[in-house]
């Protein structure tokens, strides 16, 4: 998949994922290294509390996000960086069989002024479960490059030779 520099990218644009299946094991067993509560490690216990079944813990669920999201057509160069959260939010638990996807939609694109080579991108990531129910919604700020000067108008430095000659590179950029 190609990478995407700040330029590429535009408000409303929106990014889709694949499908994680989510499965009590690693519901259990993430919860036991990270989030040891009840409700995320004993059917009995998890029946009592106001979840009133198993729940993967909201961090496991970031974590499945975050998986999802690499591996999504949303590709910045240079990987998902992020500045911070705007909002950050768990509407419904994520329960053993849900089937996770997320959906990615470009908010606000802002060059930097004081890092031009750079700029931030604003996104609001939805995880959704396999009936359409959001389970995490996220809006997270970004760093993105900038496209470096080398790559603009379609076209890659030029090289030298050995007898210091440019030479432009045989393969066209693909966008």
């Amino acid at each position: 998949m190609t990478e995407r520099y700040l330029d590429d990218f535009a408000v409303g644009q929106t990014f889709d994922s694949g499908t994680m299946r989510v499965d009590a094991d690693r519901i259990k067993s993430f919860a036991a290294e990270f989030d040891p509560q009840p409700f995320h490690l004993d059917d009995r216990a998890a029946q009592n509390s106001i979840f009133r079944g198993l729940a993967a813990s909201g961090w496991h669920t970031a974590a499945l996000t975050m998986r999802l999201l690499v591996e999504s057509e949303f590709r910045p160069a240079g990987g998902i960086l992020g500045a911070g959260f705007d909002e950050f939010r768990w509407p419904a638990p994520v329960r053993p069989g849900d089937e996770l996807h997320l959906e990615s939609e470009i908010l606000e694109i802002r060059p930097l002024k004081s890092r031009p080579d750079q700029g931030l991108v604003k996104v609001r990531t939805t995880t959704f479960n396999q009936r359409g129910e959001p389970v995490q919604i996220l809006v997270a700020n970004l760093f993105v490059p900038r496209r470096p000067k080398e790559l603009q108008n379609g076209c890659r430095a030029s090289r030298r030779t050995p007898s210091g000659v440019p030479q432009d590179d045989d393969e066209p950029l693909s966008k």
